[in-house]
């Protein structure tokens, strides 16, 4: 994971101080080639003190290293060609090459995922729609596809699902929530309307939210309770939501996963579902 990508993660967790400095950071990262560390603590309204604290913060022994990590960081970051389809994948590129490159980069995608939501974070979430007496999924484009997987996982251990494609079916259903009911928020950007407008109305009726998210700082990521976040390398060119896609699965499978541990007679319910589809297949 990139310095960039792990400060991006962290962002929440530092002090009002600490956020200034990062922000100052990842809103110009190529500027920290040339700049001192005097320099990015008048940038950021700190103190020089305070700049190099926050370096051993992330593990580094100083200012220096710190500025050589973000350098190259910042490098890899503009290394995408002009000709990029997707992430590192070129116009130009044969199948071989391009199912190689599409592996690596979900591969990346899936496991610093992984490693940016904490265990106890994903414990929590699965604790939260354990407990509820509704589980609405809210979603829209490829967001919506991973809702309505999540929706048919949950329907199989016999929670009670709200889903429905259409967003304002969705604003609805979130208006008939209560304080016993979860609401479960996907957008990658964070910023979609409509998936907006059912979370601040689930906000109103009292409804827990868990969202799923990208790194940046969003509004959805804001009403959350419990907020999981998503790494993809979809920001610098995107010809669709792939990875993003692929890091929203992984995080609601793991929550599944879990939900099939600690439920009593989970395993008997998934099976009871693929025996009554089975004669329906060939």
């Amino acid at each position: 994971m990139s310095i960039l990508t792990l400060m991006q993660a962290q962002l929440e967790t530092f002090s009002a101080g600490e956020r200034q400095i990062a922000n100052t950071i990842l809103d110009d990262p190529d500027m920290m080639a040339r700049l001192s560390s005097i320099e990015l603590a008048r940038k950021s309204g700190r103190s020089q003190s305070s700049v190099v604290k926050f370096c051993q913060k992330l593990g580094f022994s100083g200012y220096q290293d710190l500025r050589l990590e973000i350098t190259r960081a910042a490098a890899a970051a503009r290394s995408a060609p002009l000709d990029a389809v997707h992430s590192t994948i070129d116009t130009g590129d044969d199948a071989l090459i391009t199912a190689q490159k599409l592996l690596s980069s979900k591969i990346k995608s899936l496991q610093e995922t992984l490693g940016i939501n904490a265990p106890g974070q994903m414990d929590a979430a699965r604790d939260m729609l354990n407990g509820a007496a509704r589980v609405q999924l809210s979603g829209v484009g490829a967001s919506s596809l991973v809702a309505r997987d999540f929706a048919y996982k949950l329907q199989k251990l016999g929670i009670p699902v709200l889903f429905d494609g259409d967003s304002h079916i969705q604003i609805a259903h979130a208006a008939t929530l209560t304080e016993s009911d979860v609401l479960v928020s996907l957008s990658q950007s964070g910023t979609s309307l409509e998936t907006l407008r059912v979370a601040e109305t689930a906000r109103q009726r009292g409804a827990t939210i868990l969202t799923v998210t990208g790194l940046h700082p969003n509004r959805l990521a804001e009403l959350a309770d419990i907020a999981l976040r998503t790494v993809t390398d979809e920001e610098r060119v995107r010809s669709s939501a792939i990875t993003s896609r692929d890091a929203q699965l992984i995080l609601l499978d793991m929550v599944f996963l879990r939900l099939v541990q600690i439920r009593d007679g989970a395993v008997e319910l998934i099976s009871g579902a693929a025996e009554a589809v089975a004669p329906l297949k060939l």
